[in-house]
């Protein structure tokens, strides 16, 4: 965390039109979230007291996506798309009177880390400007860092570097920081001779330096930098983040019986001593605790596993499910909206939906609370140690009591009191040799239409 009060720019107003998209580029996803919103989640590590997104391309889509996310955003636009130090400019008026840094990250580059915003925030204890730059492996588009000794002492775009300047390798990121009231002046400076007609960002070092301004320069991995404008690099970009996500649930103790098909969201949280098997995806907010099993194939999203509790294989667990310690759902079980107290089960082809499933109570197969009129949702309280047949429809909203049963295939449309048994079959009778009769004229029936 900074020393200073620090505020986020967040560039997002690129069209991206080599995405070949309808979508606005920092909306395309990574491990389930916008690229945007992983810029977010790092800057956050820094605690702005103002976040500023400066929009442009797709803005309504943008601000209305980002904002779910963060409802504290304030939102700009660079309605004409003049360059970089033209976008942070637009973020003048929402930043006016505010003494602290801005650091400026980019929407379309989800990887860099918290811990390198830190030290830039460490270095801006002893210089003015600080920059982010990297070693590449290819340096080619990238602008060049000019540095002189220990001081960054211009960035020249590579299509305007000469060719010794090309031969270098330290590269910009983009990302700066330094004090609001520095950014806004420096940027007022700036013009846009140059081969693009632009208002480039990375002139405020020259700026700067010229007014005897200290610039330094911060690396980190080439990786961190990455960002993404194409659906090849999307996939990469997708490809890299799964396997940093595996490295670290490993370290921190999680047990992955096949870590190359566990896939996780940009939020998942999983316990010590949790168990994965194979082809699991967990999608946004999703909490497993420690000692909780997720079996193969099964599919999380907005919900929490308790300890010691089961999920799976093929299993779907959809948003405000929670499942308490012990609870089992087994496979081609789907639970929404749903708590299943401690020790409960539902183990095979059942939906249970906008409910509570009491402490020990045993679901049978082919269960379904009948949840939806087609208007409202509707609630189904199932009590402590009751026992639901195989195949009974609870029409909600209806509550089965404590130890209460169903028989199989009961349509349930009333309250079961607790310990009461509820049947609603229609008597079975036996038509004497119907069956064989039936499939005779059938059979007649398929002969002659086939002849």
């Amino acid at each position: 965390m900074s020393s200073k009060p620090v505020a986020l720019v967040l560039l997002a107003a690129g069209q991206g039109s080599r995405m070949n998209s309808n979508l606005p580029k920092v909306l395309h996803q990574i491990g389930a979230a916008p690229l945007a919103v992983h810029a977010l989640r790092a800057a956050s590590t820094l605690e702005p007291e103002k976040s500023v997104v400066v929009t442009g391309h797709g803005a309504e889509m943008v601000e209305t996506t980002l904002s779910k996310h963060d409802d504290e955003l304030i939102f700009v636009r660079q309605t004409e798309q003049n360059g970089t130090a033209h976008a942070v400019d637009q973020a003048r008026a929402a930043l006016d009177g505010f003494t602290g840094d801005v650091v400026v990250l980019y929407g379309d580059t989800p990887f860099v880390s918290g811990e390198t915003l830190q030290s830039m925030v460490d270095a801006r204890e002893t210089a003015d400007v600080v920059v982010l730059g990297f070693n590449a492996k290819d340096p080619g588009r990238y602008g060049r860092l000019i540095i002189n000794g220990t001081s960054l002492d211009a960035i020249v775009e590579a299509k305007d570097a000469t060719p010794e300047q090309l031969a270098m390798t330290l590269c910009n990121s983009g990302v700066v920081m330094c004090a609001a009231q520095t950014m806004f002046e420096l940027i007022a400076d700036v013009k846009n001779e140059n081969a693009s007609e632009e208002y480039y960002l990375t002139d405020i070092i020259g700026l700067a330096r010229a007014r005897d301004l200290t610039a330094v320069a911060v690396t980190c991995d080439e990786a961190e930098t990455l960002g993404i404008n194409t659906r090849l690099e999307l996939a990469a970009a997708e490809a890299a983040f799964q396997a940093r996500k595996r490295t670290e649930a490993l370290e921190d103790g999680v047990s992955l019986a096949s870590p190359e098909s566990t896939f996780f969201a940009y939020d998942t949280v999983l316990g010590r001593d949790a168990v994965i098997g194979p082809n699991v995806v967990f999608g946004p907010d999703v909490t497993v605790e420690s000692g909780a099993e997720i079996k193969a194939f099964s599919h999380l999203e907005g919900c929490h596993v308790s300890q010691g509790a089961v999920v799976g294989p093929f299993a779907r667990l959809r948003p405000g499910a929670e499942l308490e310690e012990g609870a089992k759902v087994g496979n081609f079980v789907e639970i929404k909206n749903a708590t299943l107290a401690e020790g409960a089960k539902v183990n095979h082809l059942s939906y249970v939906g906008d409910a509570h499933v009491g402490a020990g109570a045993n679901v049978g197969a082919g269960t379904i609370t009948c949840n939806y009129d087609g208007v409202f949702k509707h609630r189904t309280v199932i009590g402590a140690g009751a026992f639901i047949g195989s195949n009974t429809l609870l029409v909600a909203p209806v509550e089965v009591g404590a130890e209460a049963m169903t028989g199989s295939g009961t349509v349930v449309t009333e309250d079961v009191p607790d310990g009461d048994l509820a049947l609603s079959r229609v008597r079975q009778t036996n038509k004497t040799g119907l069956a064989r009769k039936l499939m005779q004229m059938l059979r007649a029936k398929k002969m002659k239409k086939d002849a």
